[in-house]
């Protein structure tokens, strides 16, 4: 589109360049598409590697060719040179792959261009793509983004392999992979067609060039093969076996055709790799906090079934009563659990390995934690009791109400996270488990030292001595925690 002396890009990036090419070599594409209305298209794809379209020019008919340089170059017998057209010899052969090699190390997509004279009968079909009359090549470069390079380092650091796949000249997928730091070795479309077994070398490979929609099948068939998951992007239509086929398809919102998008199990709305990454970075800290929520909830319900269980084969009076249970679980451990599944993402989090497929959210290791944990409320809760049984049960159970509840309050510090990283996150950095830490230590207060509260929990008022043995019992529970991820591995 043109206005006001600019030109705006509307559609296929690779279009696009070449109507801007002609613009800035005086051709105006709206003057050549009235001279010359286009009549037939043979369409691109990817088996095929070039694309024509057939013109009439008054009497006659004309058809161009572009694509693929080796592919055009094969199709034609002629070339152009100087306003002549002649016969197209080996020596102009080698000189045409010369130039075309010299501009794809430099990281350029090259497309070869040729046309024919047609009859002023004849149809469009294959046939009008031989005997064509080579033209000439052009280069384009369509750079990464400045953050793209980053965010392929960022997810191998993760764990997670990048493979470049596409239909470009090799020389220029090598140049790219290097200046994006894409590792490995680069195998084109006829090496592939010539393995029989692609899992056997699928390891060592790093970029695919040269490839069709079928290569992409077995590329995807020889990770899985190797146990990895595998994410596909596209944007194409030809793209959609393969965004099928993966694990998880990811088509391109902007360049993207609708069968991509159909195809796919997410689409990328700016196109950006980048994206891609951060989704993975906001996916791993909505898993570990997920853990966390379901870790310390556990725990406390835990704890809460083993001081009512304790207490019974002790042959106590019941530790808590029904309605005490029921404020511990509604708000005090309620809130905070909450506020846990809005933690920021840990430090690190993007240099961990990807967890292994079959790991659950409850693995040996954290079920063992929670029932050391659980245990432990539970002995303390009962120690609590205890101290106070001799004052009366209803003081006990205030005790044991007040040090269940006080405790975890405590814990829930140790749940953000899974190793040692709580001050690297910041101690106040959670504002909503401050917040809901805060609400709930203000209720369980009103709920013991409040005289309308203590007639519906059956609660007496502690005193200043008790309150700080409560608080003593649940530092010792913020140690244990913390002790316990000392000794666990932050991946099994």
């Amino acid at each position: 589109l043109q206005h006001d002396g600019s030109v705006t890009v509307v559609g296929d990036p690779t279009e696009g360049a070449l109507l801007v090419s002609a613009i800035k070599g005086g051709v105006d594409p709206t003057v050549a598409a009235t001279e010359e209305p286009r009549i037939a298209e043979i369409q691109f794809s990817s088996e095929r590697k070039r694309m024509t379209t057939v013109h009439a020019k008054g009497n006659q008919r004309i058809a161009y060719t572009k694509g693929a340089p080796d592919v055009i170059l094969a199709l034609c017998d002629r070339i152009l040179i100087g306003g002549r057209v002649r016969a197209l010899t080996p020596l102009d052969r080698n000189e045409v792959m010369r130039a075309n090699d010299a501009m794809a190390v430099s990281a350029m997509r090259v497309l070869g261009f040729a046309y024919r004279q047609l009859g002023p009968k004849e149809h469009a079909g294959e046939h009008v793509e031989h005997g064509l009359i080579f033209v000439g090549l052009q280069g384009m470069i369509d750079p990464p983004r400045d953050e793209a390079g980053e965010a392929v380092a960022t997810a191998q650091q993760a764990g997670i392999r990048v493979l470049m796949i596409t239909g470009d000249h090799p020389l220029t997928a090598g140049a790219i992979a290097k200046e994006l730091g894409i590792v490995g070795e680069m195998m084109n479309g006829q090496q592939i067609d010539k393995i029989k077994d692609l899992s056997k070398v699928i390891e060592r490979v790093g970029v695919f060039a040269r490839v069709d929609p079928a290569h992409k099948l077995r590329i995807i068939e020889a990770l899985r093969k190797k146990g990895h998951i595998v994410a596909m992007t596209g944007d194409g239509v030809n793209d959609a076996p393969a965004l099928k086929s993966a694990d998880i398809g990811i088509a391109m919102g902007r360049s993207g055709t609708d069968v991509a998008r159909e195809a796919s199990d997410m689409v990328l709305a700016d196109d950006n790799f980048a994206t891609i990454v951060a989704a993975i970075r906001g996916g791993r800290a909505i898993f570990d906090n997920i853990i966390k929520f379901v870790t310390y909830m556990l725990s406390a319900n835990l704890g809460e079934v083993l001081t009512i269980f304790g207490g019974i084969l002790l042959g106590f009076p019941l530790p808590l009563t029904a309605v005490m249970l029921l404020w511990v679980n509604l708000v005090t451990d309620g809130l905070p659990a909450i506020a846990l599944t809005l933690e920021r993402p840990e430090p690190g989090i993007m240099t961990r390995k990807p967890r292994p497929v079959d790991e659950g959210l409850l693995t040996r290791r954290r079920a063992l934690r929670i029932c050391i944990v659980g245990i432990g409320i539970a002995l303390a809760t009962l120690l609590a009791f205890w101290w106070r049984l001799g004052s009366g049960v209803e003081k006990a159970q205030t005790m044991a109400f007040a040090t269940i509840v006080v405790m975890e309050m405590a814990r829930v510090f140790s749940q953000r996270s899974e190793s040692m990283t709580t001050p690297q996150l910041g101690w106040l950095t959670n504002q909503w488990l401050i917040g809901a830490v805060a609400c709930s230590v203000l209720l369980q207060v009103l709920a013991v030292q409040w005289g309308p509260l203590q007639h519906v929990f059956g609660t007496v008022g502690l005193s200043w001595l008790e309150w700080g043995v409560a608080l003593a019992l649940a530092l010792g529970m913020f140690v244990l925690s913390q002790t316990l991820i000392l000794f666990k591995p932050t991946r099994e």
